[in-house]
């Protein structure tokens, strides 16, 4: 492997870790082992710290296809609770808002995910990544700033129920989307479809285009993995 001329790594997000802490992780255990101060990393597309799964990083002059790699296809898990919501949409904050849920059934919840099929409006969280006048929402909204962020089209190509907990309320989804869709948007937009509300209890990236959970190294083994590297210095 020559980290320097660009490689690229899938790692297995694990959950509470930043993406930029995943990347620092690997960044620092390449550099120390190439003998080189900072190799050059970065990453196509952000995961949420509560979020887990695949998480591509680029070394090297492979960080110029990372505008590319974004565009690929990505797949993922998420539980929702339905019946309340938070103020990003998971667990990262407490639940602000409660809402009726008897009327809520996994006939119900079937027919509103067809709903968000095909190209969609969607508002991203105020604790998001996405930048105002070139500061990220999420600092913003840490400070006690008010946050509006417009909606954009996102492209949903395939939704599905995979379970659904009628005593608890909660319900597990398989989305295929495209680039810029927000989970814990698509949660929140589900909930309101309801008439009730709904947040995020987990969420996983299974795959990012044709590269599955199967395919990445977690947190635990990289340090092994790239023990048994055979290395170019260039």
């Amino acid at each position: 492997m020559n980290f320097t001329q660009g490689e690229i790594i899938y790692i297995n997000k694990p959950y509470r870790m930043t993406s930029f802490g995943a990347l620092a992780y690997v960044r620092t255990r390449i550099s120390r082992k190439i003998g080189v101060k900072r190799v050059k990393m970065g990453h196509a597309g952000t995961l949420d710290p509560l979020a887990t799964g695949v998480l591509v990083l680029c070394t090297g002059k492979k960080t110029k296809e990372i505008e590319r790699l974004q565009y690929d296809t990505k797949e993922y898990t998420a539980t929702l609770q339905l019946g309340a919501t938070t103020p990003s949409y998971d667990m990262e904050h407490e639940v602000d808002e409660t809402y009726p849920v008897e009327h809520i059934t996994k006939e119900l919840v079937e027919e509103v995910l067809t709903h968000f099929v095909g190209d969609i409006q969607q508002v991203p969280p105020q604790y998001s990544a996405v930048k105002i006048d070139g500061k990220r929402a999420y600092k913003l909204k840490r400070r006690g700033d008010e946050v509006e962020l417009k909606p954009k089209t996102v492209r949903v190509d395939e939704i599905e129920l995979t379970s659904f907990d009628a005593e608890k309320k909660q319900a597990a989804i398989r989305v295929v989307c495209g680039k810029g869709t927000y989970i814990r948007s698509l949660a929140r937009d589900i909930g309101e479809a309801l008439n009730s509300g709904a947040y995020l209890t987990a969420l996983c990236r299974t795959r990012v285009g044709d590269v599955r959970l199967d395919d990445c190294i977690t947190i635990d083994d990289f340090p092994q993995w790239l023990e048994q590297q055979e290395i170019e210095i260039s």
